[in-house]
């Protein structure tokens, strides 16, 4: 493979800090690169230092000669008074750009729905990083440079975008470093990843789950002041392994001690305990919506949509911007009254919302840290455990020098994770988070996500980010034409969805009117033959009563058997461990739930897909 680029014993610091010293990395053809790291770091600055936008004060970036080099910027660096098609094609003749595929497909998946002769300067902020992001893909480059690429993009544009990105180049040609907190778009598309800490850069192979795999292994070796650190990425590493096992299958490299690490971490969240005391919280009544619709003047957002939300149920929110995610979440909030329909609310819930714009901080913005923090309960319970209000604060990344700071002068991913943490210590038993991912980097991300395991009460949450979607939730719904539906395959169901629905060719599905009974438990079709099988329309109404009869009953066992299943994994853990005989009765038992879980969930699955859920 060439070489193409190299930095060898780069210095940069500023007035009060030094941001690397001695650091030497290089990039050749077939590279693709993961920046990971703490905000300040300096993953930013390093992309900028490579693609020669920035000189270090001591070493040397050395390129192959005649190289060219793209780059995102986290600021979109755009003329105003330009139109869309001037920045993203320029002055290159129709007949050329629109003959080629590559630049028809960066339009198609990026830019479609944006007016082609709009200026720039009348864009959105989300519009203007699209367009910057259009511009720069239609080059060609053998080297790019992206910076926070997936901001502003829904799940269907970032998984667009990675699919662009994999197929760009052949696969020893051309290299692409990224910083992004996606962590779906690392394992996606990166083959190594490059840790940003202590004034230097450490290199692993594979994407976000390999480097997870790695890291655990370091720390395992590191000194006993690691330990807590250490401790969280197990409980990460966790989640990854009971994933799919594509995501750790391709890095290479000894995962024996990591494999040790986890051998008897219990389940990330014990969601029997916690919906238990989701019900003695909540009562049996949350919030249901019932053939509710909202229009805004003669555009209907939402209509006819029923959604029963259950104690402890714990949900995903998938939809294109502007298809009425946070219409839908205003109504469970109760801050928004429907045009027709009932929304009916139990007695004791208290609901809380993290909203994008930080309004939970409007009232302490000038305020320090540590005078906000003592004005709320001396103690909160979080995984069994009693925490104080600075401990939760440790928890989520501060420090105490930090705790002097006003609110105003936090960085942005600290506001946001005060704003998450303010909102905890109010108790709410139906937490609403509504893009809770802007602005924190992939460590804050897991213990964010490791906070709210421990949260027992009902957890609703809108996201563009995938990989945190798939962790918190246990099922995920989509809300398209105005209708909420069901997606019992999660994210991968929604895309092909989508992809169906924006096809010119093909049929548009009629999505079906979603109703949540409770975790595991999928939602019936609006009406009969909606979404169907064409063999199960032209079979009898007896034959889609059974299935549908077949489906909810699975569905209910599969529920008990993962109740059973837990039920198991207890009386093993209080078993004597000497009787290896009673052990081995167990793990039989255990393992033919397992089986008979397995076989249901297939059966299950095929009615889902039969019956259009």
């Amino acid at each position: 493979m060439a070489h193409l680029l190299g930095a060898e014993s780069l210095h940069l610091e500023y007035p009060t800090r030094i941001i690397f010293d001695s650091v030497t990395v290089g990039l050749n053809d077939g590279d693709r690169i993961g920046v990971v790291g703490r905000n300040g770091d300096g993953k930013s600055t390093l992309l900028r230092l490579l693609a020669g936008r920035l000189e270090p004060d001591a070493g040397r970036v050395t390129r192959r000669g005649g190289i060219r080099l793209g780059m995102l910027d986290q600021a979109d660096e755009l003329h105003s008074d330009r139109t869309v098609h001037e920045v993203v094609i320029g002055d290159i003749d129709e007949y050329v750009w629109a003959g080629d595929p590559k630049v028809r497909d960066v339009i198609a998946g990026l830019i479609a729905d944006i007016p082609w002769e709009a200026r720039v300067d009348d864009l959105s902020g989300g519009q203007r990083r699209r367009v910057a992001l259009a511009a720069l893909l239609i080059g060609d480059w053998d080297v790019i440079f992206l910076d926070e690429p997936t901001n502003h993009l829904d799940v269907e544009g970032i998984a667009w975008l990675a699919k662009h990105l994999k197929n760009r180049w052949s696969r020893n040609v051309g290299a692409l470093v990224t910083v992004t907190h996606d962590r779906w778009f690392l394992d996606e598309i990166c083959t190594a990843t490059w840790e940003v800490h202590d004034r230097l850069i450490e290199p692993f192979e594979g994407g976000y789950a390999a480097y997870v795999l790695q890291r655990v292994e370091r720390d395992r070796m590191a000194a006993a002041s690691e330990a807590k650190r250490q401790n969280l990425m197990r409980k990460e590493l966790a989640w990854l392994r009971r994933g799919a096992p594509a995501r750790t299958s391709k890095p290479k490299f000894r995962i024996d001690a990591a494999n040790e690490l986890i051998e008897n971490e219990p389940p990330i969240r014990d969601s029997v305990s916690l919906a238990q005391m989701a019900m003695q919280r909540l009562g049996k009544d949350v919030v249901d919506l019932e053939n509710v619709s909202v229009s805004f003047g003669e555009v209907d957002v939402l209509r006819d949509v029923t959604w029963r939300i259950a104690p402890g149920e714990r949900t995903g929110i998938l939809g294109v911007n502007g298809a009425g995610k946070s219409t839908l979440l205003n109504l469970v909030s109760g801050t928004l009254l429907p045009t027709s329909g009932r929304v009916k609310r139990g007695k004791t819930i208290k609901v809380a919302q993290l909203t994008q714009q930080l309004a939970e901080l409007a009232d302490v913005w000038n305020d320090r840290v540590n005078d906000v923090i003592s004005r709320q309960k001396s103690s909160y319970l979080a995984g069994g455990n009693v925490l104080t209000p600075g401990q939760l604060l440790e928890r989520v990344g501060f420090q105490s020098a930090q705790l002097s700071t006003p609110v105003k002068d936090l960085s942005g991913g600290q506001k946001r994770r005060l704003q998450l943490l303010l909102i905890l210590l109010s108790e709410p038993n139906v937490l609403i988070l509504d893009e809770p991912t802007n602005d924190l980097d992939t460590d804050m991300l897991a213990a964010i996500e490791d906070l709210l395991d421990s949260f027992p009460g009902t957890l609703l949450v809108v996201s563009h980010d995938r990989y945190l979607i798939e962790r918190v939730t246990d099922q995920q719904y989509a809300v398209m034409d105005g209708h909420l539906r069901h997606l019992p395959r999660g994210v991968d169901q929604y895309l092909e969805l989508r992809a169906g629905t924006s096809a010119a060719s093909g049929p548009k599905p009629e999505p079906a009117v979603g109703t949540a009974v409770g975790a595991g438990t999928a939602a019936p079709a609006a009406k009969a033959g909606d979404g169907l099988r064409p063999e199960l329309q032209r079979a009898g109404g007896a034959d889609l009563r059974n299935a549908q009869k077949e489906f909810a009953a699975a569905g209910r066992k599969l529920d008990k058997l993962s109740a059973h299943i837990q039920d198991v994994h207890a009386r093993m853990a209080a078993h004597d461990q000497s009787d290896y005989a009673g052990l081995g009765t167990l793990s039989q038992e255990l393992a033919a739930i397992e089986a008979e879980r397995g076989r249901l969930e297939t059966r299950w699955l095929e009615l889902a897909d039969v019956l259009g859920e």
